[in-house]
């Protein structure tokens, strides 16, 4: 981990989104209709700034985007990248929705974020960090045997040029400059709920399938392995139980994942254990001892805050299990994954506020800087 040298221990730092002004959801908006627009992609570019400097002035170590360019964490990669299209009818929480399945080989035509990422680096002194879908959530959620075969004849075969081109993603994400590249699969995360695994109940209609986690994991693994290979940049995996409208989608502890990525090579893994039911910091005794670990000690679902204390004795907790080398600390997941989630942008201000707080006063209990 040759950055994580260069930050403070315990450095600080996002999973990713923002919650998103008003204002930037009608420019998203305004620039799905007006795609060349300068005008739009001017103002746009003042709320990114925005959005970088209220983390810095937060105090965080790592600052994103806020994922403000995207409607959705997945959704934007998906239609910039191409050969989706919005057909299949499916339940989730009670809502009957319409998603985007794969229809038609993806084009391979070059990275859809690297503009994105160039205009982060350019715009703070701290450490930048940027997140891609993994190519195990895209094809656990946007590959169907009804509409998918023509194009990939398995999931498998989907997901294997996704990982080829996320490669290629990643890879100039590292060249324009960016610290930290995290992958973001909280579809390992499913195979924690028990009731899930077992077929008993599901939050998604589309998680209704037969699940083989000696089988499904590895290959996730495989692909992000192929793709974290060679990059000078630090990779994180971050595996949540999602966010919808303040609730997580899965519940169960990280027990049935840690032990299964033991072949992972990246540098950190981002879990959660702020919210209830999500993990438990007594998982981390099964991290594998090559990993480095973010743990989420600030809850982005809850509205109320949560004490200064509250947040530091996970962090504390977190560092007399693993060390203190081993650690950094996060919110649970991002604020807002979907543009649509319910935080206000002063809300995920005070919380990141509190995260750094808690950053600095353990560093003082440990006399460390």
């Amino acid at each position: 981990m040759t950055l994580s040298k260069k930050l403070p221990v315990l450095y600080t730092h996002p999973i990713g989104s923002l919650p998103r002004p008003q204002a930037v959801r009608d420019l998203l908006s305004q620039r799905d209709e007006r795609p060349n627009d300068p005008a739009v992609q001017s103002a746009l570019d003042d709320c990114v700034r925005f959005a970088i400097r209220l983390q810095e002035i937060a105090g965080l170590d790592v600052v994103s985007d806020g994922e403000w360019r995207r409607t959705q964490y997945i959704q934007e990669f998906l239609n910039r990248a191409g050969g989706f299209e919005d057909c299949r009818r499916f339940e989730h929480q009670g809502e009957v929705k319409t998603t985007k399945v794969v229809v038609r080989r993806m084009p391979t035509g070059g990275p859809v974020f690297a503009e994105d990422a160039r205009f982060l680096v350019a715009n703070t002194d701290r450490c930048t960090k940027f997140a891609l879908p993994s190519p195990f959530l895209i094809a656990v959620r946007y590959w169907h045997e009804d509409y998918s075969r023509d194009a990939y004849p398995t999931a498998q075969h989907f997901m294997d040029h996704l990982t080829e081109i996320l490669r290629m993603e990643a890879q100039v994400l590292a060249e324009v400059g960016v610290d930290m590249i995290q992958l973001d699969d909280p579809a390992l995360t499913y195979y924690c709920d028990p009731k899930l695994m077992s077929g008993t109940s599901s939050h998604d209609q589309r998680l209704h399938r037969m699940w083989d986690a000696n089988r499904e994991v590895p290959a996730a693994v495989d692909a992000i392995n192929q793709i974290a290979d060679g990059l000078s940049a630090e990779v994180h995996l971050h595996s949540c139980h999602s966010v919808y409208k303040r609730r997580a989608d899965v519940t169960g502890d990280y027990k049935p994942l840690l032990p299964r990525l033991e072949k992972l090579r990246v540098d950190r893994v981002n879990l959660e254990f702020a919210y209830p039911e999500t993990g438990d910091l007594s998982d981390l005794e099964l991290l594998p001892a090559h990993l480095g670990v973010g743990i989420g000690v600030v809850d982005v679902r809850s509205e109320q805050l949560q004490t200064v204390e509250e947040i530091a004795a996970l962090g504390r907790t977190g560092v007399e299990q693993l060390g203190v080398g081993r650690v950094a600390l996060n919110p649970d997941c991002g604020f807002a994954p979907d543009a649509g989630e319910p935080p206000t942008i002063d809300e995920a201000y005070q919380k990141l506020c509190r995260l750094s707080e808690v950053a600095r006063q353990l560093r003082g209990e440990l006399q460390c800087g």
